[in-house]
């Protein structure tokens, strides 16, 4: 398929059914699939590398087929070693009718990439004591005092009192029982959609056959209807992926009296030099913007183009679980500085104590987790992580449109994918990234044992 085949506007019909929970649960898929391609790798690899030398043969193959033979109109990967400058492979636009090259200051939708900066927030949040790990949520947000369970999730809205309450710590490793719009397969996650207890934006186009969900709520409205519906699992029990980061965002918004992007500003943006990262899109610099498709039985259209993409408008309050709007270059300095303990540049900029809490396995003990991918794997602040064996050292998450950001503190690794099309299983693109990247790092296990 070429680009002649591109069609300007949504496709119609059936084949323009992709459903919005098809096409926003790549995030929750998106960090197992990234957590596999260091693990075959063992400890062989706890060396420094320059990314010069290593040239990364299989990572520049894959962003070539991207737009050779996916036909997508552009990929990038950026991959660092330590606090070392980035390699950068890129290739294609900005959009199918865009020929701005794409670059490491492009703009990107990070959706579900967002959850680790939320939880970072949240981890030096802690470390200045203004709340507690398990602190319960209800302290700062009443509304949640009295939760209730759905007895059954599936089929109803009955519901009988919770046995306990939700936490900070449920709502950074998605244990808080919380459904989520358009994601879970409940009626309490479909109520949510039409209740307008939704924390994403897709696109200002309607998809043809889909009902668009209600308009989100603003933040006070958001939380009490959040309250009203049952959960979907008892605090602590379960890992659901849920908008537990998006209630949290919330919530540090009443602790501290300032907005979560204000937040992200003053602690992360700021400091890191994180200048391309906005909940909206400043007018200034939407030609930086990328446009997002849709791909639906082997044909992609768009979904949500640079020039009228929702990501202009104001949203009902900043998403802490899917909102931000960042460039590669950007996420890559927030990647250094998890790998770096706090460090950017030779300063410590963050706490060590906030980023080693981030980065380690913060599950409540006993909690479920046969629906994680890898299995095995833990959960910190808003990203997964690697708790035995070579996974160990992970740290990172993914984003439904098929973008992945990690580090692998254990061989002083940070990597990121970044392209825009939804779901990400349509094309073998986003799975391609992590065997590349696996097929690189193994010849250059092999090139220094040779050595």
């Amino acid at each position: 398929m070429g680009r002649s085949d591109v069609n300007e506007t949504m496709l119609s019909g059936e084949a323009a059914l992709l459903s919005r929970r098809n096409l926003l649960r790549g995030g929750a898929m998106l960090g197992g699939a990234a957590g596999l391609a260091l693990s075959p790798l063992g400890r062989g690899l706890a060396w420094a590398a320059t990314p010069e030398a290593a040239g990364w043969p299989a990572m520049r193959r894959l962003i070539s087929d991207a737009t050779a033979v996916h036909h997508l109109p552009g990929a990038l990967a950026m991959l660092g070693w330590g606090d070392r400058p980035a390699t950068v492979i890129a290739g294609g636009t900005q959009g199918m009718e865009d020929s701005t090259p794409l670059g490491p200051d492009s703009l990107f939708r990070a959706y579900s990439m967002t959850k680790p900066l939320t939880g970072m927030i949240a981890a030096i949040l802690i470390d200045q004591g203004k709340l507690k790990l398990d602190q319960p949520l209800a302290d700062f947000v009443p509304e949640f005092a009295n939760p209730k369970v759905a007895i059954d999730p599936v089929k109803s809205l009955d519901a009988v009192p919770a046995t306990g309450q939700i936490t900070i710590r449920h709502l950074l490793t998605h244990t808080a029982g919380l459904g989520y719009a358009g994601i879970g397969q409940e009626m309490v996650s479909n109520t949510m959609l039409q209740q307008g207890v939704v924390p994403a934006v897709i696109s200002r186009q309607q998809i043809p056959g889909r009902t668009p969900p209600g308009p989100t709520l603003a933040p006070d409205a958001f939380l009490r209807a959040a309250a009203a519906l049952p959960l979907v699992s008892e605090p602590g029990r379960k890992w659901i992926y849920s908008m537990g980061l998006d209630v949290l965002g919330l919530a540090m918004e009443r602790i501290t009296g300032k907005g979560l992007e204000t937040l992200m500003d003053e602690h992360l943006f700021g400091p890191l030099g994180m200048a391309s990262s906005w909940f909206r899109v400043p007018l200034t610099e939407q030609a930086r913007m990328t446009s997002n498709y849709g791909i639906q039985q082997g044909k992609i259209a768009p979904l949500d183009p640079a020039k009228g993409s929702i990501y202009r408008d104001a949203p009902a309050f900043a998403f802490g679980g899917s909102g931000l709007v960042t460039s590669p270059a950007d996420y890559d300095r927030f990647l250094a500085m998890v790998l770096g303990g706090g460090k950017l540049g030779g300063k410590q900029l963050v706490s060590p104590a906030a980023v080693a809490m981030a980065v380690s396995n913060l599950l409540p003990a006993g909690a479920d987790t046969s629906v994680m991918k890898p299995a095995g794997s833990g959960f910190g602040a808003g990203a997964r992580v690697g708790i035995s064996g070579s996974d160990i050292g992970f740290y990172g998450w993914g984003g439904a449109a098929s973008t992945v950001g990690f580090v692998n503190r254990r061989i002083g690794l940070r990597a990121g994918f970044w392209v825009q099309y939804m779901p990400s299983e349509a094309l073998p693109v986003r799975d391609g990234f992590n065997a590349a990247l696996l097929q690189d790092l193994a010849a250059m296990a092999a090139a220094r044992k040779a050595a």
